[in-house]
């Protein structure tokens, strides 16, 4: 039997918002920009495509301030994370992470928690390391992206059992895709998510209940 688990990453594996986090190193002016644009998006009040350039343009990101972020991912990684994640792997399940945020920055609490599938946003550098764009075209700069990647996962790897764990509208999208979506609470509680959710679950922990993990 075949199951598989995706997590968003912010404020789900860890409390940050990493794009929030880039923007603090950029100053205070930039940071209320960008972290009232990830709320709009993550609250489903304005597209996820409208504000992505926006941030991005405004942060202005370069290769160590990701490894940076990279590094708080680690130091606020959800307290329950580990021992969830390795209690789901031993039941069978197979983990992986579909995010917003940016690969070069999620890709250590990845390793962490030794989760081999990341889908998130490329970025690219110039040579000396600076900001040289993103991939614009990737699935989860956008509404729909989610869905997108988790149906081509499940025509691909036909699962019996696909299950979306997040705390943002993009999350709950997966609804129609996923046998079960669990909307995380841990950090923050979207009203639209958690009044359209599945399950609920305010420490990841709660996630063997929910699907009966021993």
């Amino acid at each position: 039997m075949k199951k598989i688990i995706a997590f968003d990453c912010d404020s789900t594996l860890s409390a940050i918002e990493g794009v929030d986090e880039l923007a603090r190193l950029a100053g205070p002016d930039v940071f209320r920009q960008v972290e009232n644009l990830t709320n709009q998006a993550m609250d489903g009040e304005i597209a996820i495509e409208e504000v992505f350039g926006k941030r991005l343009d405004l942060i202005n990101p370069t290769r160590d301030q990701c490894r940076q972020i990279g590094q708080m991912y680690l130091e606020t990684i959800e307290p329950t994370a580990q021992e969830t994640i390795s209690a789901l792997r031993s039941d069978g399940w197979e983990c992986l992470i579909i995010s917003g945020g940016f690969a070069a920055c999620i890709e250590p609490l990845a390793d962490n928690l030794d989760i081999k599938v990341i889908e998130a946003v490329p970025l690219l550098f110039n040579e000396d390391g600076s900001y040289a764009g993103y991939d614009a075209d990737y699935p989860t700069t956008r509404n729909g992206g989610k869905p997108e990647i988790l149906a081509k996962i499940k025509k691909t790897l036909t699962p019996d059992t696909l299950v979306m764990v997040g705390d943002g509208v993009s999350d709950l999208e997966t609804s129609s895709i996923v046998d079960h979506f669990v909307a995380y609470t841990g950090y923050i509680s979207r009203p639209k998510v958690v009044q359209n959710c599945m399950h609920e679950a305010k420490t990841l922990q709660k996630l063997l209940d929910i699907l009966r993990v021993r």
